[in-house]
């Protein structure tokens, strides 16, 4: 019984190629959410209070210039994980310790005769799907059907894996997203008319991949590798605005009359449920990332290594937030870096990443 469970389980995993189809409606989903939200900030509230003169007018174009900035920033930074390789092993690579020796080619024989172990004990690693040597940090995404330079997760809602290029963007994206749905649901708040926000719905934000891992990992990774961490936040986040908006809630159901068309009204009140939901669940997701940038893992590291405070990747908070966002600070907060650092820093390439100079133990 118990192997039929577990064979069971893996034939589910083996179906999260299905999850490919999904991409490309999950798109259409978010340009919807913000085609939505547009429409109730910019054409339905704001828009219109630019021509009432005085204060009004004065905050309406505040609000406006900030929602439109935060959009360029969200839509950059999206399409950025969307357009941009995660990053894939190149033909025939070998690790640098076998073309200093000049010992045979790795990927000749079965048992890649003629491998030998670096010096700081890292095992050679293959993966047989693909029939290549893996660098440090990769591992084989069973949806995209190929190796994934620092594989974090593959993530539906943008139709890519998120890897070694293309990380940086994608917590980009969670950054600006939460912060600016938060923003344009307080932008919301301040209408003449209150929206209702008791009811909000999780989103899920990733799936995971087939990696050297336990069934049970498997399976909690394809339901969402931020699970455990994004219920806790979304718990308290969506605790914490309920009581906030307890007054707008309470005057939603009054007797007094609620200025605004049922269209408009409708319009505001769907924007704000969509946004209060998305910024929930990415809020969770956020921060849960940020841990993972502080300690220099991923998603997929974090499941797999040893429960241990040592980490041969570790280098410090402000060396591993380099490590991902890089050294120049003028491009931290972008979806781009600049040409030294891609030059000089061979982690954003997503082949050689530095470790402890005297940590033993193995690669992951």
């Amino acid at each position: 019984m118990h192997r039929s469970g577990v064979a069971m389980a893996w034939n589910v995993f083996k179906f999260c190629t299905a999850l490919r189809g999904l991409g490309s409606i999950m798109i259409l989903l978010v340009l919807g959410v913000v085609g939505v939200t547009y429409y109730a900030v910019v054409l339905t509230n704001y828009g219109p209070a630019l021509y009432d003169g005085g204060l009004d007018s004065l905050i309406a174009f505040l609000v406006l210039i900030l929602f439109h900035s935060l959009l360029v920033m969200l839509l950059w930074s999206y399409f950025s994980v969307v357009l941009t390789d995660p990053g894939s092993v190149p033909p025939n690579w070998r690790p640098a310790i076998d073309e200093e020796r000049g010992e045979a080619d790795p990927l000749n024989g079965s048992e890649f005769t003629g491998v030998q172990p670096d010096p700081s004990n890292q095992r050679i690693r293959y993966c047989r799907k693909c029939n290549q040597l893996k660098p440090p940090r990769c591992h084989h995404c069973s949806v995209c059907g190929r190796c994934v330079l620092k594989m974090d997760h593959h993530c539906v809602w943008v139709v890519n894996c998120v890897g070694a290029l293309n990380y940086k963007y994608f917590l980009l994206f969670l950054g600006i997203s939460s912060s600016g749905k938060e923003y344009r649901m307080r932008s919301l708040t301040k209408l003449d008319y209150p929206a209702n926000t008791t009811g909000s719905f999780q989103i899920p934000t990733s799936f995971g991949l087939s990696v050297k891992q336990s069934t049970l990992t498997k399976v909690k990774c394809l339901l969402g590798a931020d699970f455990s961490s994004g219920v806790f936040y979304t718990f308290v986040e969506t605790s914490l605005v309920t009581l906030s908006l307890l007054p707008h809630f309470i005057a939603f159901f009054s007797d007094g009359e609620i200025p605004g068309t049922p269209g408009t009204l409708a319009t505001t009140f769907l924007a704000f449920v969509l946004n209060l939901a998305f910024a929930l669940s990415v809020m969770g997701f956020l921060i849960m990332h940020i841990s993972l940038v502080a300690a220099n893992t991923t998603t997929i590291e974090a499941y797999e290594k040893k429960t241990t405070p040592k980490w041969r990747y570790d280098l410090g908070r402000k060396k591993n937030f380099e490590q991902v966002f890089g050294a120049d600070q003028r491009y931290w907060f972008i979806p781009a870096y600049s040409e030294e650092d891609l030059r000089r820093m061979p982690a954003l390439q997503g082949l050689d990443y530095p470790s402890k100079p005297d940590f033993d133990s193995e690669e992951f």
